[in-house]
Parts: structure tokens; C-alpha cells; sequence
């Protein structure tokens, strides 16, 4: 049987989505999952068999999913109602089962998406209550300037300047199709969606967005650092600011949507 899953949680008690070696020393998502799905499969005894479960992509320590999809694996007889009551009894409150259906067998919740979409929210003001799940910046952001400086990264670009390169990256290009800016009275909402994102893409280009709306660095400065490598000004000196120096915390970002 293979699973589709929709799962949301707080990633703040966690360190990151990807199971590691010694779980019971680093807690992740995928890791707690799996130790729920086994529990759950040895108390219902019968042909219950976990044998995979894989996400759309790896969040990192202490980022969010509203809806993160996950595919499982495994011999079972229980329907997937039955199996989200049981895993949600026994998970803690930080993660939760929002969907469980069957899916085709090809089906990957990796490979198959077709886009994913993150939401990046920052706070205008100091917040007692959500200080886990905002950045709360004191400065007064120019939005206006932040709004003109994102029009500069949709599209086909290279964001090696915005990453730091996983084994897993074949390749530093990324087409992102969207990336929006609203507020209201207490927040800036900072949404992108692309065709996938490279390890801490994401959390740069925000922090290059509020030095933009901070004014410490131009539109021409940015434009630089997506220029393509084979271009004679991507050469040492030309960048003059590094996006890793602005890498925005990890509390007020959230996977959205995963599009398949």
C-alpha cells in the first residue's frame, strides 16, 4: 500500500524534517513519524509492516509546514481514517495528521511535486505570543522597496549566492515563479513558490529583502549576485554583500503548499 499524507507541525522542538542516525539524541519529524507509524502498526497486530516514509522536501531546524505532504509505505489493513485517529493519538501536540489517502503506486511525494510554495512572516512589533513562529524586526522596513527588489528574483536564475549547496543539489538554478509581499498593521507576509528550493534559499533572499527595505544594500547589488556564473562581472570583488551575513531566522518561515 502506498499513502499520501498531509501533515502540519511546529518545527521549533525540532531539528528539522530528515530522520537522522541517532534519533534518540536529535528529535526530527520524519524520525517521530516513523516511531509513531511502528508503535501504532505493533499494537494493531496482524499484517502491519511500516517500509517507507519520504517527504516533499527537508525543512530545516525550527522551520514550520502548514502542509507539508509525505508518501508512506507499508503492509497494513487499516483504512486511512483509521490510521490518522491512531497516529494522531499517539503524536504530540507539535505535529499533527491533517490527511490520509491512498495514492497510485508511482506516486512520490518528492519527485512528483510539481512546485512548493513557503510562507515568510515578519512581525512590525514585539509579540509575546508568537515569537516562535515570527521575526520581529524593530526597524521600520521601506515594503515599497522590498516589493520593487523582489521582482528581481522570479524567473530562471542561479541562486548559489542565496544556498549553501547540499550533496543533493545537482545544480544551483531554480525557477521561481512567484514571490509576493502584503501586510497588514502587524505583519509583512513574504510568499514564494518555485519549481524547488536549495538549502537556506529562501531564508536569504528574505534577508536580502529587508536589507532592501532597510536601504543597506540596492537592487543593483542584488541583480549581481543571480547573474549567471559564466558572466565576466561574476568575478571576485563584484559581490558586494553576501546574503549568508543576512540569512533571516528560521522561526518565521513555513512550508505552505506543495503543488503536484
Amino acid at each position: 500500500m502506498k499513502f499520501k499524507i498531509y501533515i502540519e507541525y511546529c518545527g521549533a522542538n525540532y531539528s528539522g524534517w530528515q530522520k537522522q542516525p541517532k534519533e534518540t539524541s536529535v528529535k526530527t519529524v520524519q524520525g517521530t513519524l516513523i516511531t509513531t507509524i511502528n508503535s501504532v502498526f505493533k499494537k494493531n497486530k496482524g499484517t502491519n509492516k511500516f517500509i517507507d516514509l519520504q517527504g516533499s522536501g527537508r525543512t530545516d531546524a525550527g522551520v514550520h509546514a502548514i502542509k507539508q505532504v509525505a508518501h508512506l509505505e507499508c503492509e497494513t489493513m487499516l483504512a486511512p481514517e483509521i490510521l490518522k485517529m491512531k497516529m494522531n493519538d499517539e503524536l504530540p501536540g507539535d505535529i499533527n495528521i491533517l490527511e490520509i489517502e491512498k495514492a497510485n503506486v508511482n506516486f512520490h511525494a518528492r519527485h512528483s511535486a510539481k512546485s512548493r510554495q513557503y510562507l515568510y512572516i515578519i512581525s512590525k512589533r514585539r509579540t509575546a505570543f508568537e515569537k516562535r513562529f515570527v521575526w520581529w524586526i524593530k526597524d521600520r522596513l521601506d515594503v515599497k522597496k522590498m516589493k520593487e527588489a523582489s521582482k528581481l528574483f522570479t524567473g530562471m536564475h542561479d541562486f548559489k549566492a542565496f544556498s549553501e549547496r547540499s550533496p543533493e543539489d545537482k545544480s544551483t538554478k531554480c525557477l521561481v515563479e512567484s514571490l509576493e509581499i502584503t501586510e497588514d498593521e502587524m505583519k509583512i507576509y513574504i510568499r514564494i513558490k518555485a519549481s524547488h528550493f536549495l538549502w537556506k534559499m529562501v531564508r536569504r533572499i528574505v534577508g536580502a529583502l529587508v536589507e532592501a527595505g532597510r536601504g543597506n544594500i540596492t537592487n543593483d547589488e542584488i541583480s549581481k549576485l543571480l547573474l549567471p556564473l559564466s558572466s565576466k562581472e561574476r568575478r571576485p570583488g563584484v559581490e558586494v554583500f553576501s546574503p549568508a551575513e543576512f540569512t533571516a531566522p528560521p522561526s518565521g518561515l513555513f512550508l505552505e503548499m506543495v503543488e503536484y
